[in-house]
């Protein structure tokens, strides 16, 4: 097993970073055209390809998106197994009236949030971790 699986462990250091650049969402047809090591993010679905990636990466690939995203990273190697993490983060912004788009790799959660509610996700994530501690 890899990773962090106690829940009450995981938030307690889960240790959100605010990631400075703004992120944005699109959706292309193909993506030959497209590095995708300048891409934070590739989801297959049946209506296009879904690029994560700095607004400053689209600006420069010419590509359109609507919203302007702050990207929160929790520093601790939570396990791909570990159950309610996600629930109890998402849970916390949502009673802020923060939407979360949460995405998770091998080794940590990367958290979504609308570019002005970044500052404010990161003070009630710390929160949460308080709390947990």
């Amino acid at each position: 097993m890899f990773g962090e699986t106690n829940l009450q462990l995981l938030i307690k250091n889960m240790r959100p970073l605010l990631q400075p650049q703004s992120y944005v969402f699109v959706s292309v047809s193909n993506v030959e055209a497209f590095d995708m090591n300048k891409v934070f993010a590739r989801i297959n679905e049946p209506e296009g390809v879904t690029l994560i990636l700095t607004k400053q990466q689209a600006v420069e690939w010419q590509l359109e998106y609507a919203s302007e995203f702050s990207l929160i990273t929790l520093q601790i190697h939570s396990s791909l197994d570990a159950v309610g993490l996600t629930a109890a983060f998402s849970s916390a912004l949502a009673k802020h009236g923060i939407s979360a788009n949460v995405i998770a790799g091998f080794y940590h959660d990367h958290i979504l949030v609308a570019k002005q509610d970044a500052n404010k996700a990161i003070d009630v994530l710390e929160t949460l971790a308080q709390q947990a501690g």
